[in-house]
């Protein structure tokens, strides 16, 4: 398990009064809208000590908050990731927060006085101010702890065990999140293969049988395990070892580098029989919810959007030779092909002499202005006609052009799973800076990783981080 510091017992501390500062707040400024703003007609006027009733009200509904928010994992610490990844959980603690007040109103009704009841427009007032008080206090708190992080200095040394790509990727994970104030301090061998390119031979401090020394003469405070392949009995060795010495430990599974999905375990007769778990998007009202979500969706952004792409097809009209918009052919779900509309972005023979190739930085095939519009994603606008019909969603993985489908599935593994649902205008991949001539390995990770933790709040965080995408938007 892993060792709670006093600072991140403080910020727990911190971030917990300050929901329910904000919690309270919230209650209570709409009480002030409801009966004393003047913005509401009040038919009956209320009782001298009714801010005195709205506190205590008040009051146990910050308790109820606190305890949603602190099931929802809201007050662990560090909070690693970026501010938009918690927005959903935030937004999933308010309504939470709020149907419980609900019920509550509703069941203390009969003890109150006679003439006096809780203002549903009181409860609907405060959903909306408390979630403006929470997203800037946390935003705030956010921010702080982020600097904090930045600038206390790392305390958490962590060992590598490993050196193949996975290890690699693993400290460049752990480099990008400050949060965790940890430092790499090196890699030990566990196996005979040559090591990662990026992993310098100064890096790795020696093989598996040099752990136990860096592990007892306390160089290491975490070891995570990341090298595939040893044997059970070897792995429970390390994880004693690391118990006796007060180490946290942490592996990545195997699983890892063969797919991303839970595995699913049924009984045939007494045979166990080790599947693939059914993935979100294969029940039935998930499905409905995810088209309910692209159809109501699309149309509101078709209308949103229409201004902007109007002036977009101004822009490559009388700067560029050929057609404003362009049909490509894409594989869809079930690898069934459609026509996926964009806005021109390149010249008009820019696969002449090539035939089909991804987009590099810098390209010169795409026109000045198309280079803008892929730099804000304004090229993917037309798709929201595609979302309309049902040929595409919001969010998924990025359809392909049959040509790269047919290499694809027959060069990398699992590719082809990507195509059991339908593909999206932006995806868990594109936000993540998977685009254009990127790993499709890495790509294929992410997408399953997608689908197989699909939820309408996955869905609005990857809307999210859409608007601020720009990692290989070329």
């Amino acid at each position: 398990m892993r060792k709670r510091h006093s600072a991140d017992v403080l910020l727990s501390l911190a971030a917990g009064i300050m929901d329910a500062l904000a919690v309270f707040g919230g209650f209570m400024l709409a009480t002030w809208i409801r009966f004393d703003s003047g913005w509401f007609p009040i038919r009956h006027a209320p009782p001298d000590y009714y801010y005195a009733l709205y506190a205590i009200g008040a009051t146990v509904a910050t308790l109820l908050f606190l305890a949603v928010n602190r099931s929802l994992g809201l007050y662990i610490r560090p909070q690693i990731g970026s501010f938009v990844n918690k927005i959903p959980r935030m937004v999933r603690g308010v309504m939470i927060g709020v149907v419980l007040t609900v019920v509550l109103a509703f069941a203390v009704q009969n003890e109150l006085p006679d003439g006096v009841e809780f203002s549903r427009l009181v409860i609907l007032l405060a959903a909306a101010t408390i979630s403006a008080f929470l997203v800037l206090e946390r935003y705030a708190m956010f921010r702080i702890e982020w600097n904090l992080a930045r600038h206390s200095g790392s305390r958490n040394r962590v060992l590598i065990v490993g050196t193949d790509s996975v290890a690699a990727h693993l400290r460049r994970a752990i480099a990008r999140e400050p949060m965790l104030r940890a430092v790499v301090v090196g890699f030990l061998r566990t196996d005979e293969q040559p090591p990662d390119p990026s992993i310098r031979a100064e890096d790795i401090r020696g093989g598996l049988e040099d752990l136990k020394f860096c592990i007892e003469s306390s160089q290491v405070d975490q070891l995570m395990l990341a090298g595939h392949g040893l044997p059970h009995n070897r792995i429970m060795e390390i994880l004693i070892l690391c118990e006796r010495n007060l180490v946290d430990f942490n592996m990545v599974p195997d699983l890892f580098r063969l797919l991303t999905v839970s595995m699913d375990v049924q009984s045939l007769d007494d045979i166990p029989l080790l599947g693939v778990k059914p993935w979100p998007l294969d029940h039935f009202w998930p499905r409905v919810l995810k088209r309910i979500e692209d159809a109501v969706g699309s149309v509101i952004l078709m209308v949103v959007a229409s201004p902007v792409v109007a002036l977009a097809a101004l822009a490559v009209r009388y700067t560029s030779r050929g057609p404003v918009f362009y049909a490509q052919e894409r594989c869809g779900e079930k690898g069934r092909q459609f026509n996926i509309y964009k806005l021109r972005t390149m010249r008009v023979d820019a696969e002449v002499g090539t035939g089909p190739v991804f987009t590099r930085e810098n390209d010169p095939r795409v026109t000045p202005v198309g280079g803008f519009l892929r730099r804000w994603n304004l090229d993917e606008l037309p798709q929201l006609w595609n979302v309309f019909r049902g040929d595409m969603s919001l969010v998924g993985p990025r359809p392909e052009r049959p040509h790269f489908v047919e290499k694809f599935k027959e060069d990398i593994g699992r590719y082809m799973w990507r195509h059991m649902y339908k593909p999206g205008m932006t995806g868990w991949a594109q936000v993540n800076g998977l685009r254009g001539n990127t790993s499709i390995e890495d790509r294929i990770k992410y997408d399953l990783y997608y689908l197989e933790n699909w939820s309408l709040s996955l869905d609005f965080k990857v809307l999210l981080r859409t608007l601020v995408a720009r990692k290989n938007a070329y």
